[in-house]
């Protein structure tokens, strides 16, 4: 079983790929780059689990 991600890692996460969805990709460490640019997020555990996530959705929108 995987982890549990909270609302705001969800609603970030989808913020960032409705609105930037050009330029995020389905690779976490370009994510995780892009990230950095695109949002300030103040905690860096939260920053990576935010990437983590928005590689997730970008794959699944590829693959749909």
């Amino acid at each position: 079983m995987g982890r549990i991600k909270t609302v705001l890692v969800k609603r970030v996460s989808r913020e960032l790929v409705d609105n930037y969805e050009d330029r995020l990709c389905t690779d976490y460490a370009t994510n995780k780059q892009s990230i950095k640019s695109l949002a300030h997020i103040p905690s860096k555990k939260i920053e990576n689990v935010v990437a983590g996530y928005v590689t997730r959705l970008m794959r699944a929108r590829k693959a749909a």
